[in-house]
């Protein structure tokens, strides 16, 4: 895509494959911090939670088109660079479709210290260094703490580069 910078060895899975995939945002600030925001509580699926930016690749989108596209609906920042693949999870959240998720550690242009959140959707952010990584598993499941294991890639990776 035009403007987005994407790193040597990075691959994109094909998602024209007949599979649901999801794209997930690791979002770095220039400082090595990761972006997190609270899904609202009245949604379906993990309500409450905090999260990484990401969703589902509409029919006829890549998943660097799908990854632009959700950054820019969640924050609407721009998504600028791709640094690194980070995760691959496949996951059913109890309705009988799997999906395949690949989060990827980004970099984005706009105010950062004032996300656009979709409102019905998210209720509040933060910019998650060492010490705040608890405060992403709420009340969850210590089996589903994935999105702290995912922020903590993304922490580890931002340090490395």
């Amino acid at each position: 895509m035009d403007g987005i910078q994407v790193a040597p060895g990075i691959g994109f899975p094909d998602t024209s494959d007949g599979r649901t995939y999801v794209a997930g945002a690791v979002i770095a600030a220039p400082d090595g911090r990761i972006f997190a925001q609270r899904r609202s509580p009245h949604r379906k699926v993990f309500p409450h939670c905090w999260d990484i930016v990401g969703g589902h690749v509409e029919e006829g989108e890549t998943m660097l088109e799908g990854l632009a596209r959700e950054v820019a609906e969640e924050t609407g920042w721009r998504l600028t660079e791709v640094l690194s693949e980070l995760y691959r999870v496949d996951w059913d959240p109890g309705d009988g479709v799997t999906r395949r998720e690949v989060d990827y550690l980004v970099r984005v242009e706009g105010d950062l210290s004032a996300p656009q959140l979709e409102k019905d959707k998210h209720t509040e952010f933060m910019w998650v260094d060492e010490p705040l990584l608890p405060k992403l598993r709420d009340a969850r499941d210590p089996g589903d703490y994935f999105i702290t294991d995912i922020v903590r890639l993304g922490l580890e990776a931002a340090r490395k580069l």
